[in-house]
Formats: C-alpha cells, sequence, structure tokens
C-alpha cells in the first residue's frame, strides 16, 4: 500500500469519525489505523522481522540526523538508539526486574529493553561493550525510529 492511498485512508477516517480501521491482505500484510484524537491518528504496521539497533556515537564524523541539545553534545559514548516505533519496556513484564540498571556492564548480546510494536515483543540488544550510564525513556512511554534509549560508555 503506497503512502498516499494510507494518508487518504486517515483522511477519511477522520471526516467519518471512524476511530480504528484495520486492513488484512491475503499475503499477510497488515494496516492498523487508530486514531487517537481528532488531530493525531496513529498509523501501526505489521513488524515481520526483528530489526537490529540502530547506534550513534557522539565521536563519529558522521552526520547526527538531529541537532542535539547544549548538555547532550558533551556526554560520550554510545547510544542505543529504538529500532522501530513502539512501547519502550525496560523488563520482560511488569513483575521482573529490568534489564539493565544504570552501572551494569553490558556486552554485543546483553538485552537491554524490549520495544512493543503491534503486539510483538522485540529485543533490543546492547550492540556495544561497556556500561550503562544513562536509560533515557522511561519504562512504558513510546519511542519512534531512532530515539535515543540508552548511553553506554
Amino acid at each position: 500500500m503506497e503512502l498516499k492511498d494510507i494518508k487518504e485512508l486517515m483522511t477519511a477516517m477522520e471526516r467519518a469519525g471512524i476511530k480504528e480501521l484495520r486492513i488484512k491482505k491475503k499475503t499477510g500484510d497488515e494496516l492498523h489505523l487508530v486514531r487517537q484524537d481528532e488531530h493525531a491518528p496513529v498509523m501501526h504496521a505489521h513488524v515481520a522481522a526483528p530489526c537490529p539497533p540502530v547506534f550513534h556515537s557522539t565521536s563519529a564524523a558522521a552526520p547526527v540526523p538531529h541537532k542535539p541539545h547544549a548538555a547532550e553534545e558533551k556526554k560520550e559514548g554510545r547510544y542505543v538508539t529504538s529500532p522501530m516505533v513502539g512501547t519502550f519496556y525496560a523488563s520482560p513484564s511488569p513483575d521482573d526486574p529490568h534489564f539493565v540498571k544504570v552501572g551494569d556492564r553490558v556486552d554485543e548480546n546483553t538485552v537491554v529493553c524490549i520495544i512493543e510494536a503491534m503486539k510483538v515483543m522485540n529485543e533490543v540488544k546492547a550492540g556495544v561493550s561497556g556500561v550503562i550510564a544513562e536509560i533515557l525513556v522511561d519504562n512504558a512511554h513510546p519511542v519512534e525510529f531512532g530515539t535515543k534509549i540508552m548511553r553506554i560508555v
């Protein structure tokens, strides 16, 4: 489905007052649109395979996609960023301890959190070795692709 078609569906939903729309194709593709309020429709897309985390380093020569705040520019380390749009969870369930906390040593394969997208729990691994310096997202809060989740030094 083209982006143009999705935008037309969102506009039609708003005009008709429809709060939720789910379209399933025989190919297995699925589109689920939910209107939070009159001005903020939210699109969810089916995630077929786990996505690798994306890393940004403050010392890298590559351009950073957004201009960081002054306080953020001075912080060294590597950032674990969200590989998808979803909800950040710091533990496997509300009763379990968090995967990691500030001060914990991690390696490339350490699971640091879960991003839930379309009721699929996707494990996010650290991808680098080091110590968790900061956890930048509160538990059960939404994240977008590229949102900085943790800083590892």
